[in-house]
């Protein structure tokens, strides 16, 4: 049975700059070795990071404007991207993890936005960015379940289960890559000026990296507000 990623129209309506990217990729395994590749993405951003702090960034400084007319301090809740560019600038390096998360942080640090990888075979019927009803419920990384409440962009599918809170800022231990999955779907969203041209760029580097490690052949698009809908069947 067919499946959707989408953003729902109220999302687009608030955001008008928004450019999301989708990638499905099958055929994901723990067996490969990313670190060469992940090497050469922290190095670009290690470049950056050596002109201004990744507040600078006019990517980063693109969601801390949405997550201030989310409602949020954006010093305190930061987009994925700018929370790893912080990580990375101060630790000098990322935790190794399974290589596909690995290799979307360290994508997401070398374009400075968010990238978010899912299980697809944990995302129960279909997934919608959009805002929250507040009957929701989230699985944090320590095992605990929260309702994000009424208004909150989430990732939601379905089921009413939510992958991600607070839009890029947190995803959810019921859909994170682990050594079982097979099937990916991965998401990048930018805001940006130049996010028209970055997005492609983003997906272009990242779907060569994924068929080169799996040797498999990723599908993936760019979304607008005019074809809003991915449609894809894990």
């Amino acid at each position: 049975m067919s499946r959707h990623f989408e953003h729902e129209a109220r999302i687009w309506a608030d955001f008008r700059n928004l450019v999301p990217g989708v990638i499905l990729v099958e055929g994901i395994t723990p067996a490969p070795d990313t670190s060469a590749r992940t090497a050469a993405l922290g190095g670009v951003a290690t470049g950056r990071l050596a002109v201004s702090t990744e507040g600078q960034f006019p990517e980063v400084q693109a969601w801390r404007k949405a997550f201030t007319q989310m409602g949020y301090k954006p010093t305190q809740y930061r987009c994925a991207s700018e929370s790893l560019l912080r990580r990375y600038r101060k630790e000098g390096s990322l935790p190794r993890l399974h290589p596909l998360v690995g290799l979307c942080n360290a994508t997401s640090l070398a374009f400075a936005i968010p990238v978010a990888a899912f299980d697809a075979d944990r995302i129960q019927g279909d997934l919608q960015v959009r805002y929250a009803h507040g009957n929701e419920d989230y699985l944090s990384f320590s095992g605990q379940t929260e309702h994000p409440a009424p208004g909150e962009v989430v990732f939601a599918d379905s089921a009413g289960h939510v992958h991600a809170r607070r839009w890029t800022h947190r995803q959810s231990r019921a859909s994170a890559i682990s050594d079982t999955t097979t099937t990916a779907l991965i998401v990048t969203e930018a805001l940006h000026d130049t996010a028209s041209a970055a997005i492609p760029a983003l997906q272009a580097s990242l779907t060569d990296a994924l068929s080169t490690t799996w040797h498999t052949t990723p599908v993936s698009a760019i979304l607008s507000q005019d074809a809003p809908s991915f449609t894809y069947q894990p």
